[in-house]
């Protein structure tokens, strides 16, 4: 600290606790000359800069004892890294060398602490946004924190005097008047008693009146009594103690109420007649003034209320903030602090609708004076990141200090789980907090079997146990589905085609659609039923238009009617079943039937092009389980599938770009549908062409 502030600090412990302090130290004292904890701190932070500029700051994974990474065999799931457990793998001391595969986050945390700069992290549930706030707070230098001590107004008992002192000497300054006080009321307690008993002794002896001894006893030990009431609230009031804090203070005040955050000033139901608790010891510091010199986590922005918002903003403008009452009907709504420290780093999180609700000038406030930063969901699987997740393996096993470590072929069947969750091929998910989960019952699973080492096996069977409640309601209502299933494996049936859909995160389901074409008795349209959404609504509308182009048949005069089977309460949400109500209503319009031993998932556009979906793996499974024999799905859609080996034998995975293939593979009968398939290849000829120069189909969102 500054020697104005060391010298108003050693002043404070010379001056007796009777004392109060004339004027506030300064809250932000002149630039200090260099200290050893300084140059300590400046060198900590010189080394961040230079793994800022010169290398992937935690993309090493060291191994214990004569370990090596195999550089021949880095296209196997532990991208050649040679060991038998995860107890081999090296875990980082440091946080912030602990995240993986956020990258530009990592970066940018580093220098936000360096230069104290606000952050917004906005992402996907898991993806390492407190972890990182986490680590901020450990590169932030410890030298600077203060103690905030709280003491009584003699001008104004509404009003208390807030004073900052270096982190530790609150605690001996509170102690010192501790002491104080007590040597003062030992002493009153001893004259009360001299008092009482020479009272008491003359109403005995000479005036011979008992009740008039006690009544004066009383009076004097209630009389003294009050009088120590007011050495009591000379006592400051330590209101931040960072005496222990060994790095920069960490609060994370995610969904925290009004008082939580900004401070309150507890209520007080006697407030006269002597028995009132003095107003500074009532004050409660809020996270934003625990965190001051350190970092302030808020995750879910959005469920701040815009007044606390509003107030946070201050706070983060002016550095400091005083404290009062946040309840109208609390006598600490009488009460108002002077400012409080509030120098924090602002470290704000959230998902993308986390940015709808959230005060503009807030988040005008971090941008301004800070970083906006998005969490990547998925990251390139590239040997590195493979060997990343066999170290957050041996993390998670270490973090948790009782799960057996992992063998080499557990870690494998991490990694591809991994994979699968992506939901892209060639990447890797970064929501690391559900794979975390499954690595905890995979764990806890051995452990109940006593077993040394997490095997293979336990992590298959926590894939099934650790699915989330949104989960196993999906998988129950398919189980008591198959009850009842109208799913038909074999046959031709003019109307009819097996969809697919997912229920939940991964349960894939097969899912009839049916169409019947029927005179109108005015002008014809198109009826569908089955609970749709509003994204399934227009998907069936551009199907509409691709009947009308593709079609010989007149549907002026007919009422096409599309039914999803077996849809459920949720009903459909999405457009991913557009070439499944295309091929019914073709087959139902040309009279032409579909084989029933296929199943088929894929968008549409209005010109017949088959655009990708989402959850292609799932369904394919589903498929399989089914006993159907044929798949087809978007060809762009054709990277994405990681189907589990025990069904890469049982079906065939058509990919297909256009309608005119999906109907030449599903539909059956060969002179009426190549007739059809003719028909369509000469309409869209030029279409065609056209798609096959002019580049790729755009990803699924």
């Amino acid at each position: 600290m500054s020697n104005d502030k060391d010298a108003d600090a050693d002043a404070d412990e010379r001056r007796t606790p009777t004392e109060e302090p004339d004027e506030k130290a300064p809250r932000d004292p002149p630039e200090e000359p260099p200290t050893p904890a300084r140059e300590g701190a400046n060198e900590q932070l010189d080394d961040d800069e230079e793994l800022l500029d010169g290398s992937d700051l935690g993309s090493d994974v060291e191994v214990e004892g004569d370990v090596e990474i195999d550089e021949e065999k880095e296209d196997n799931l532990l991208g050649g890294l040679q060991i038998d457990s995860s107890e081999d793998i090296s875990v980082p001391d440091r946080l912030v060398d602990q995240v993986i595969g956020q990258d530009h986050a990592r970066d940018i945390v580093l220098k936000a602490a360096k230069q104290r700069r606000h952050v917004m992290m906005i992402g996907s549930p898991g993806t390492g946004k407190s972890m990182l706030a986490k680590a901020m707070s450990q590169l932030l230098p410890k030298e600077e924190l203060q103690d905030v001590l709280v003491y009584h107004n003699p001008d104004d008992g509404n009003e208390p005097k807030v004073r900052t002192v270096p982190a530790g000497k609150g605690d001996q300054i509170v102690d010192a008047h501790k002491e104080e006080a007590r040597k003062r009321n030992q002493m009153r307690s001893f004259l009360m008693w001299i008092i009482i008993a020479v009272v008491f002794g003359y109403a005995i002896l000479i005036a011979q009146q008992l009740l008039l001894g006690i009544i004066a006893a009383g009076i004097i030990y209630l009389a003294f009594k009050y009088m120590s009431r007011g050495s009591d609230a000379m006592v400051p009031n330590l209101l931040v103690n960072n005496a222990d804090q060994q790095v920069a203070p960490f609060e994370d005040a995610t969904g925290a109420h009004a008082g939580a955050l900004l401070g309150d000033v507890r209520h007080d139901p006697f407030q006269s007649g002597g028995m009132e608790t003095p107003s500074h010891d009532r004050v409660e510091a809020g996270a934003i003034h625990k965190a001051n010199k350190g970092v302030l986590f808020i995750d879910e922005m959005n469920t701040l209320d815009i007044r606390s918002q509003q107030k946070l903003m201050t706070a983060i403008q002016e550095g400091e903030f005083s404290i009062t009452g946040q309840s109208e009907r609390s006598s600490g709504a009488m009460v108002q602090t002077e400012p409080v420290p509030t120098d924090f780093v602002m470290v704000a999180a959230g998902n993308l609708d986390a940015m709808e609700n959230m005060h503009p000038a807030l988040r005008s406030r971090i941008k301004g004076y800070g970083y906006e930063v998005y969490m990547d969901d998925t990251i390139e699987d590239t040997p590195e990141m493979r060997r990343k997740y066999a170290r957050f393996v041996a993390q998670e096993v270490d973090n948790d200090g009782r799960l057996p470590a992992f063998t080499d072929e557990a870690i494998e069947e991490v990694i591809l789980e991994a994979r699968r969750r992506a939901g892209r091929k060639g990447h890797l998910t970064l929501e690391f907090r559900d794979v975390g989960g499954l690595v905890r019952v995979a764990g806890d699973i051995a452990r109940a079997e006593d077993k040394e080492l997490t095997e293979r096996e336990d992590v298959l069977q926590a894939k099934a146990r650790s699915r989330s409640i949104e989960q196993q309601l999906a998988d129950d209502y398919i189980e008591r589905r198959k009850d009842y299933e109208l799913t038909v494996s074999e046959g031709d049936v003019v109307g009819r085609v097996n969809g697919l859909a997912v229920m939940g995160e991964d349960s894939g389901i097969v899912l009839p659609v049916m169409a019947e074409v029927a005179p109108s008795q005015g002008p014809g349209e198109v009826i569908a039923t089955g609970q749709l959404k509003e994204m399934a609504q227009e998907a069936v509308s551009n199907v509409s238009a691709i009947i009308k182009k593709f079609s010989d048949e007149n549907i002026s005069e007919k009422d096409i009617h599309i039914q999803f089977v077996q849809t459920g309460e949720g009903g459909v949400d999405g457009d991913s079943a557009s070439i499944t109500v295309a091929t019914a209503v073709i087959s139902a319009l040309e009279d032409i039937p579909v084989r029933q031993d296929l199943a088929m998932t894929g968008s549409l556009s209005v010109r017949g092009d088959v655009l990708p979906v989402g959850g292609v793996t799932h369904k394919i499974e589903a498929a399989a389980k089914a006993g159907l024999d044929t798949v087809i799905i978007p060809k762009a859609n054709e990277q994405d599938v990681m189907i589990e080996d025990e069904y890469k034998d049982e079906i065939e995975i058509i990919p297909v770009s256009h309608i005119s293939e999906v109907l030449d593979v599903a539909l059956a009968g060969e002179p009426e549908k190549d007739s059809l398939i003719d028909r369509l290849k000469n309409i869209t000829g030029s279409a065609l062409e056209q798609r096959e120069v002019g580049g790729t189909s755009p990803s699924p969102q």
